[in-house]
């Protein structure tokens, strides 16, 4: 039996990258899965990819910073399986990179409007439809840099602090009536965006890979593998955790 068999759940950002491959994940384990994405081009092509290998899945237009499109993405969800058993909040934004004092106030904003009120906001309706069926499995998308300080990028660090706070206060808040919440903390990923700068910056990209512990970067699929495991029946005793994906690279620092 595959991992989400008779599971109905959705993925936010699910138009490319983590998002994506997390869609793709959840319905290879048998999953319905409704896509939401604020672009709609890519987000119906994941959908398209899905139905092609087999599985089921919707799609649904949502800017995460509006809590009414959340709560609309969340009914909907509901209305079109019947029920939500997990959800995936990966939708997310980077901004300007710069030391705070030559930073933007206005990018500021717009990173925690979407990083960490969109995830707000997530929580908040998937647990009031989870209640109603006995339960269900959160992941959130946070990121290494929600573990650590990252120079140059203080609104995203502080959108992913963030995260990771209000993932281990749910999960103490709803443990009890069955809801179990978790974060996944992604190091530098493979995505096609990190893949184009490592092509126009070949010596900082092995920079950067000689600090790894594994030696290679994280793929988009180690994410999504790790959302559905996460959401699944066999993670059933693990709620409120921060999960670093980065080939051990928040363990410590090698020595050279």
């Amino acid at each position: 039996m595959k991992l989400m068999e008779g599971k109905a759940g959705l993925v936010t950002g699910a138009g490319s990258g983590i998002g994506r491959a997390s869609a793709l994940a959840f319905a290879r384990e048998g999953a319905r899965v409704m896509v939401s994405d604020i672009n709609e081009e890519s987000g119906k092509e994941t959908v398209r990819m899905i139905e092609e290998a087999g599985g089921a899945a919707a799609f649904f237009l949502c800017d995460v910073s509006n809590e009414d499109d959340v709560k609309e993405l969340v009914d909907a969800t509901v209305e079109v399986f019947g029920k939500l058993d997990f959800a995936h909040n990966n939708a997310g934004i980077t901004a300007s990179i710069a030391p705070i004092a030559e930073s933007d106030s206005a990018d500021f904003d717009r990173v925690m409007k979407v990083n960490l009120y969109g995830t707000y906001y997530s929580m908040k309706h998937e647990v009031r439809a989870m209640l109603k069926t006995g339960g269900g499995a959160i992941v959130n998308t946070s990121s290494g840099a929600g573990l650590e300080g990252v120079q140059n990028i203080v609104d995203y660090v502080a959108s992913k602090f963030g995260i990771n706070g209000i993932t281990k206060t749910v999960a103490l808040e709803y443990g009890r009536q069955g809801i179990r919440v978790n974060a996944l903390c992604p190091g530098i990923t493979s995505t096609p965006a990190v893949e184009g700068w490592f092509a126009a910056a070949p010596e900082q990209a092995e920079a950067i890979k000689a600090t790894l512990p594994s030696g290679k970067l994280a793929t988009p699929e180690d994410v999504g593998n790790a959302a559905v495991f996460l959401c699944s029946d066999l993670a059933g005793q693990i709620s409120g955790v921060t999960l670093p994906i980065d080939g051990g690279f928040t363990a410590g620092k090698l020595q050279k």
